[in-house]
């Protein structure tokens, strides 16, 4: 580079910059994108063999296209928003000539011939593709680990849980091995991690990143998004997946706009609903303090400040069978014909599937509606409800899920979850922010809630709370020691 500034000069190492950061660099000419690259890839190498969060890597693929892309910017040609930006892909999703298992002995040598359809947006818009984040099996569990490569540890305390189902890259971020990363969510797989390992996730309207590989199209709950060290980089890498794509009928039916530059909104302004259990989840009771505690210090910001929640009716059996009956839908043929191979929550889910029948489903679409019903109605009275993004704080990675709370037995693997598998039958859009530390300096995470369609208000609403969290040392986003 003729105009490149020593990167000493910046005042940080180039793995350690946001997505936003190095981006506005790249496009000045004063850090390319293999410098970018190589810090990174050399981050992965320091610190990967203690988390496990990356699990398939191509370095010399990742040099090439970090090469092409510094061509481009030589040359002057338009650069795209991720131009030269590293993105870890979860290894739920196919990328073309990287090893993508899903998490399962099933898939272990499974090398795809091309990207899936978000890969390519992403790729589309200069994204640098070349490595894979870890997650359970198929994506079903909060934790994350599978028969394939195994657990991926917390960067705060190697011997706990990142969550799951996006955990692997939440923990790649928390170590900044990569810039930013993509995720799904259903029962919280993306803002769980982010809430466990302090880094920042958003969960999307349905059909705004278009899910075109669902087994049952007409399934909203599961949905892609982003994932990123702050707001902005998250809502960057938002604008590169999202699109319109008609094998996704949510994004053909209803095209969402997201604006070119996001600016924070004016608390003030904002209507705050907030709820430490939403009405109906199993919270730790240490957790409910420290959100109460978190509330206090930033209520004042906010126009009002209400301690109150949507009526989710009976949410756990109207989740379960939905679940089941698309985890029947996606992994039924799995089971009959290589259940040996099959990890247990994966097991659990297609047999507890099977015992609901057609009255069931009925019932549970029905009641689903009327949860979403009074979701909406909830909304005209607020602009935001923010509630705990985690109902413990990271519990250790040999076991499985978290079984008990309060000294009470949790019915299902997936109970724990609760607070963030309600609002998904609610069709919502979500941040999880990183709030500081909880009761035992583990990462502590706040869930910012608003009906679909919401996305680009809801995100300014996240940009201006993230400036007054990180203002304050109780709840500014901690970094791992590692």
């Amino acid at each position: 580079y003729h105009e490149k500034i020593n990167i000493n000069k910046i005042m940080t190492k180039p793995f350690e910059l946001s997505a936003f950061e190095a981006r506005q660099l790249i496009g000045q000419k004063k850090l390319s994108s293999l410098e970018l690259v190589k810090s990174c890839i050399g981050q992965i190498e320091k610190t990967n063999t203690k988390i496990n969060a990356i699990v398939a890597l191509d370095e010399s693929e990742a040099i090439r296209q970090a090469e092409e892309a510094d061509r481009k910017t030589l040359k002057g040609e338009k650069l795209n928003l991720l131009h030269g930006i590293p993105v870890g892909i979860k290894d739920l999703n196919m990328v073309k000539n990287l090893r993508s298992t899903s998490g399962s002995l099933l898939n272990e040598n499974h090398v795809p011939k091309d990207d899936d359809a978000i890969v390519k947006n992403i790729r589309e818009e200069g994204g640098i593709i070349f490595c894979k984040t870890n997650t359970p099996e198929f994506g079903a569990g909060g934790n994350t680990t599978n028969k394939v490569y195994g657990p991926t540890v917390n960067p705060f305390d190697t011997k706990k849980s990142a969550a799951g189902s996006s955990g692997g890259s939440a923990a790649a971020l928390a170590c900044d091995m990569i810039t930013m990363a993509n995720g799904s969510d259903y029962a919280g797989s993306l803002r769980t991690p982010a809430s466990f390992c302090a880094v920042t996730g958003f969960r999307p309207s349905p059909g705004m990143v278009p899910a075109v590989d669902s087994a049952v199209s007409l399934n909203p709950f599961s949905v892609q998004g982003p994932m990123g060290k702050n707001v902005k980089d998250t809502f960057l890498l938002l604008q590169a997946q999202s699109d319109i794509n008609n094998n996704d009928p949510f994004s053909s039916l209803n095209a969402i706009s997201l604006p070119d530059n996001l600016n924070e909104t004016d608390l003030s302004s904002v209507k705050m609903a907030y709820s430490s259990d939403l009405g109906c989840a199993p919270v730790d009771k240490e957790i409910k303090k420290i959100f109460y505690k978190k509330i206090e210090t930033i209520k004042s910001n906010f126009k009002t400040a209400i301690n109150d929640h949507p009526n989710f009716l009976d949410i756990h059996n109207c989740f379960e069978v939905i679940r089941g009956f698309n985890y029947v839908s996606s992994h039924l043929e799995k089971y009959k014909n290589h259940k040996k191979l099959l990890g247990s929550n994966v097991i659990d889910d297609v047999e507890g599937g099977l015992l609901y029948n057609v009255e069931d489903l009925a019932w549970a679409h029905t009641e689903q509606t009327n949860i979403y019903k009074n979701f909406r109605k909830f909304f005209e009275n607020f602009d935001v409800l923010i509630s705990p993004s985690a109902s413990v704080s990271p519990y250790p990675h040999t076991k499985l899920f978290v079984d008990e709370i309060n000294g009470k037995k949790m019915p299902t693997y997936k109970r724990w979850l609760a607070l963030s598998y309600a609002p998904t039958m609610a069709l919502p859009c979500a941040w999880s922010l990183p709030c500081g530390l909880d009761h035992l300096n583990m990462p502590f995470g706040i869930q910012l809630i608003a009906p679909a369609g919401n996305d680009a208000k809801l995100s300014e609403i996240a940009l201006a709370l993230e400036n007054v969290l990180n203002s304050n040392n109780e709840t500014k986003r901690p970094k791992p020691a590692i």
